[in-house]
């Protein structure tokens, strides 16, 4: 049997090759890349959630840096709303040479969604590095790229550079939640001016590695879906338990769930989505490659793309992507042990393809569940529709280019999110979001808005060089 104390010196001894690990990592980082890590380390150790934290505290530390960098009150806009005062946010601008080109617009959200201590292994804000990870929440959504924002406009305006593009960066709240103010719809619709560029790069691109570090492929985020929550209920005059009858509310409700879950949208493809699934299928090499090249190149309603649209449909990530989905998250019904129950519903969330409207899918789920006595009413109107980008060569070529620098083999492939990001509102007043590669993170998400959530080490590092030169490059023409 082994001893207690044994256990404990072994347990110290690991701890002690890890913390001298983690010390020899940091030893080796340029001094440039040590103050990124501490600013980084600061934004992720700032709680910028909506449910416990201050968005508008982490934008008080973002501004002492900036004005540490040299940015003044002419350059510096502070923003935030009498009702909302944690979920502020800031605009700073750096003035280009060339006033005929128009700017380019980097933003961010630092909010975060809430992380609860006791169900994470470690202190969700504390930053932590460990095993090639940094740990914590916010540090792949979005907070490294924040902190790769924050990081240039400071270093571009203590070093004196001039670019020919002025650049503004925005830093807001309320992304992660629609109950929350959120600061890029409020740019869009109260400060368009401060906030006016040729296009914005945002959240959403990155690439993607084999769950063992090689990156398989480098993603450009061109366009998204919209997201609109749909509540579908049933209504009775109920009565007493004791009496009961088939017509009842929650039952209505589980069937009308049942036709749901077996309702499946048509596939509909844009350009993006079509080079997606040609350049990442040709860079699988497998049956599922060769069945996304084969949706990619053939007519819908032929017999090859029904057989090849049945293989990539069975990855719940590219089915995601070739149509309109909707999901029961909520339920709701009932109103006593003993009664029957008065009304039942549920929440239907959906995420719709670009150029759908969102009335078509409210009445194609009528349609689905073909029961009068069930309403289906849109709850939530998060904002506008998504308007996806174009492909545009002046956005695609420098970054095809310096994927090829910092990951050679590595295909470049535009994609668009399944999710949802604020690019919507920029996209609603003529200003096209693009998600830049240059990130990565694996598989299975890195704990993105779950427990543990991190990101790898090596790839922060990478991206920050790689979206420094992008930034610099779009800026320069």
């Amino acid at each position: 049997m082994i001893s207690g104390k044994a256990i404990l010196a072994a347990a110290t001894a690991l701890a002690g090759l890890w913390l001298g690990s983690t010390a020899q990592a940091q030893d080796t980082l340029r001094p440039d890349q040590s103050e990124f890590r501490a600013l980084y380390k600061e934004l992720v150790e700032t709680d910028s959630s909506v449910t416990t934290g201050s968005c508008t505290l982490l934008a008080d530390k973002v501004e002492r840096h900036l004005r540490a960098a040299g940015y003044g009150d002419a350059d510096i806009t502070r923003f935030a709303v009498p009702d909302h005062p944690t979920e502020g946010g800031l605009v700073v601008v750096l003035p280009g040479t060339l006033k005929s080109l128009k700017a380019i617009l980097l933003l961010g959200h630092i909010d975060v969604v809430v992380a609860k201590r006791e169900d994470w292994t470690r202190d969700p804000y504390t930053l932590i590095e460990e095993g090639g990870y940094f740990y914590g929440r916010g540090t792949s959504d979005m907070k490294a790229m924040d902190a790769i924002w924050i990081d240039l406009m400071s270093r571009l305006k203590r070093d004196g550079t001039h670019l020919k593009r002025t650049l503004k960066l925005a830093l807001t709240c309320g992304e992660e939640t629609s109950t929350a103010f959120n600061g890029a719809q409020w740019l869009s619709e109260h400060r368009p001016d401060l906030i006016a560029a040729e296009f914005a790069l945002n959240e959403g691109g990155g690439g993607r590695t084999d769950g063992h570090g090689k990156v398989l492929a480098e993603t450009l985020h061109v366009g998204e879906k919209t997201p609109v929550n749909y509540r579908i209920e049933a209504t009775n005059a109920g009565g007493h338990s004791s009496i009961p009858i088939r017509d009842n509310a929650i039952y209505e409700l589980a069937d009308a769930l049942i036709k749901l879950r077996a309702f499946e949208f048509p596939v509909q493809m844009t350009d993006t989505t079509r080079a997606f699934f040609a350049k990442a299928g040709a860079a699988r090499g497998d049956e599922l490659g060769k069945a996304m090249m084969t949706i990619a190149s053939t007519p819908q309603d032929s017999a090859a793309f029904k057989t090849a649209e049945a293989v990539v449909s069975a990855d719940r990530a590219y089915h995601a992507i070739l149509r309109t989905t909707c999901v029961a998250t909520l339920i709701d019904g009932g109103h006593a042990n003993n009664a029957l129950p008065q009304r039942a519903g549920a929440n239907v969330n959906c995420r719709i393809f670009p150029g759908v409207s969102g009335e078509a899918v409210r009445a194609a789920l009528e349609s689905a569940i073909a029961d009068p006595r069930m309403t289906v009413k849109r709850t939530d109107l998060r904002g506008p529709d998504a308007v996806p980008p174009p492909l545009d060569p002046r956005i695609v070529g420098p970054a095809e280019r310096l994927v090829a620098k910092y990951y050679p083999g590595v295909p470049l492939v535009p994609a668009m999110s399944a999710g949802a990001t604020d690019g919507v509102f920029l996209e609603a007043i003529g200003i096209p979001s693009y998600g830049p590669p240059g990130l990565y993170s694996n598989p299975d998400g890195n704990g993105v808005h779950g427990l543990n959530e991190r990101a790898i080490v090596k790839a922060v590092y990478t991206g920050r060089d790689f979206l420094n030169e992008l930034v610099r490059d779009y800026a320069s023409h």
